[in-house]
């Protein structure tokens, strides 16, 4: 009885084994931009491939670089993850440059797909330059960054630091020679396969067996949160979302009571400031928005024909250019975008503030008020008081110099319906109006 008993556990023992051998891999992919949402996925991604018991966590990974903090928060994560980490720059034709090198190095395995490339590490301070000083100090401190866990990862520290001091890149099979990286493979299949059985020494110098062969790979996807604001990191998206929710705003100013342009202005308005507390923001260029939006309002009360707005769309360009002061490219908004989107906005801008400054001087023509300066005729002798006869209507009619019946009289104001005359020139036409 108790041999069989014994066996029974043996037997479960020995399916659990099985099962752990060819347990999930997870698979996060990366495609674009290092920012805070890809530092968010990846960890959440690492946090479930932990949860499963994963054989390993695969990061497909293509990028052409971005935020150093979002990176140095991604490679903490890889470092102390409970699950060895393989990252991956796939399809062919991809590469994964700038920070992208550095989570590259920083894996467990480092794969790549024939027809990659990656380096091109050297730190760009957003806004462009840098003085030789500062210049120097970033450079030291990635580099020691670099230093500090790709060669725990028996990569080629000297090779690995060459792409952040000299921005050097590295094609797949010049990765591999160098030993950058582990493996060439032309999919996720051909590189689970290659791995399967191989030891790794993890970054805390425990070792693990990969058992990846039969493994299932299993997609984490973003949250509904994470892919609107990826959308939102491109920063020419938030620009645009912001111009559009500004001008919304602006409707609803003019019209209230409207009601959609003013509740579509804000939630929009809201998702890009959201977007840019992520993105790196400098606040000259909000100061230039601002400035762009002062001149489109004083040239439409001042009238300099054209001079202030022209300013205006000038300063708005300039504002959007400055908006965003990402270390690469694709973390800026491009100047066609700046283009394309203050000059329309500064011409419509500058047409409705116009038309809403005509509207405030313009006299009123409607309702009660409307009547203030009509002309008409008494119908009674006013003394004062009496009867006037305007536009068709009799109105009761309050006269302090008095007028005889069928004399021209103009309206001064309008009381409780009650009209305030005085007496005009003979001769104007009634009906007429007098300003």
């Amino acid at each position: 009885m108790r041999n069989a008993f014994q066996m029974r556990w043996v037997l479960l023992l020995a399916i659990l084994v099985g099962l752990a051998a060819h347990a999930d891999v997870v698979r996060v992919t990366v495609d674009g931009t290092i920012n805070p949402v890809s530092s968010e996925y990846i960890g959440r991604g690492i946090e479930r491939g932990s949860d499963q018991h994963a054989q390993a966590v695969l990061v497909e990974l293509r990028t052409p670089g971005g935020l150093v903090d979002s990176t140095r928060e991604i490679i903490s994560k890889i470092l102390a993850s409970p699950v060895p980490v393989i990252v991956f720059v796939y399809p062919t034709g991809s590469h994964s440059a700038s920070a992208g090198f550095y989570i590259l190095e920083a894996a467990d395995v480092a794969a790549m797909a024939p027809g990659t490339n990656t380096g091109a590490a050297h730190p760009v301070l957003a806004g462009g330059t840098m003085d030789p000083i500062m210049k120097e100090k970033v450079e030291n401190d990635l580099a020691a960054f670099m230093r500090s866990f790709a060669g725990k990862r028996g990569r080629n520290v000297e090779v690995a630091e060459s792409a952040v001091r000299q921005s050097k890149s590295f094609t797949d099979q010049e990765a591999l020679q160098q030993h950058l990286i582990d493996y060439i493979a032309k999919d996720p299949a051909d590189l689970l396969k290659q791995i399967d059985g191989k030891t790794i020494t993890r970054f805390d110098g425990r070792t693990a067996i990969l058992h990846t062969a039969g493994a299932q790979i299993v997609d984490y996807e973003m949250t509904l949160k994470e892919q609107i604001l990826e959308f939102l990191m491109d920063p020419n998206i938030t620009f645009l979302i912001l111009i559009i929710g500004a001008a919304a705003i602006y409707f609803e100013f003019n019209h209230p009571g409207a009601v959609i342009p003013g509740v579509v202005g804000v939630i929009f308005v809201m998702l890009a400031i959201f977007a840019l507390n992520l993105l790196p923001l400098r606040f000259a260029g909000v100061a230039l928005l601002v400035t762009a939006f002062i001149l489109f309002v004083l040239e439409a009360k001042l009238g300099t024909h054209g001079a202030l707005g022209i300013g205006g769309i000038a300063m708005m360009i300039l504002g959007a250019l400055l908006l965003v002061d990402g270390p690469i490219p694709q973390m800026r908004i491009h100047p066609l975008t700046a283009v394309a989107v203050s000059i329309p906005f500064g011409l419509l801008t500058i047409f409705l503030v116009n038309i809403a400054m005509r509207a405030r001087r313009g006299k009123v023509v409607t309702g009660v008020r409307g009547l203030i300066g009509e002309v008409g005729v008494a119908h009674t002798a006013l003394r004062p008081q009496g009867k006037v006869f305007v536009h068709g209507e009799l109105w009761d009619a309050y006269c302090q110099a008095g007028a005889d019946p069928g004399q021209t009289v103009r309206i001064t104001s309008v009381h409780d319906l009650t009209l305030a005359v005085e007496p005009v020139n003979v001769g104007v036409p009634v009906g007429s109006s007098l300003n």
